[in-house]
């Protein structure tokens, strides 16, 4: 059973909302894919912050209209889906190009990535880019090296001392004349 004019305007105002602050849409079909398999890219979608779901073409251009993804969504045919985050736009990219490896079925068409639509290969050279967490990381790994760097030489220098004293000191270099001096004997009375 079809849905009915007011439930299609519900659904492209609910979904105009969503994708009004988007960073990013895959448009991509989903035919073909089984009931599990797309149960596992929802879920796999949402573990990074995105969401993804079938549209029927007609509301996909309404709910585009107005959005930045709105000239992704013109003038649809076909089957469709769409993936979309407000987040890290690499993370769905890598989700999806995992799925479209693991599943020959589902196939992009298109996307829309920090405000300008891209191809095919652009979403799979996005896919390859490390994510927002791993650039987080190696910058403050770089801003933290000099820092290490310059702690440990600092260290050194009352560490050295340490050693160079303690070998010394086993050494017996630090006696009057570097021979063992007896002790003193005790008297007793």
């Amino acid at each position: 059973m079809g849905m009915k004019k007011a439930e299609k305007v519900v659904k492209a105002d609910s979904l105009r909302a969503e994708l009004a602050n988007v960073s990013s849409v895959i448009l991509s079909t989903f035919q073909g894919i089984t009931v599990e398999q797309d149960t596992q890219l929802r879920r796999s979608v949402e573990k990074v912050g995105g969401h993804y779901e079938v549209v029927k073409n007609t509301i996909a251009e309404r709910a585009g209209a107005g959005t930045p993804a709105e000239q992704l969504l013109k003038n649809l045919s076909g089957t469709n889906s769409i993936a979309y985050t407000t987040a890290d736009p690499v993370a769905l990219a890598k989700v999806l190009t995992k799925v479209a490896k693991d599943v020959p079925a589902f196939k992009f068409r298109a996307g829309w990535v920090e405000g300008r639509v891209v191809s095919i290969e652009e979403i799979q050279h996005l896919a390859q880019l490390p994510s927002k967490e791993e650039l987080i990381s190696k910058v403050m790994f770089l801003l933290n090296a000099p820092a290490q760097r310059l702690a440990s030489v600092m260290a050194a220098v009352p560490r050295n001392l340490a050693v160079v004293t303690s070998e010394t000191v086993k050494a017996n270099k630090f006696s009057g004349g570097g021979a063992e001096q007896p002790a003193p004997a005790e008297k007793s009375e």
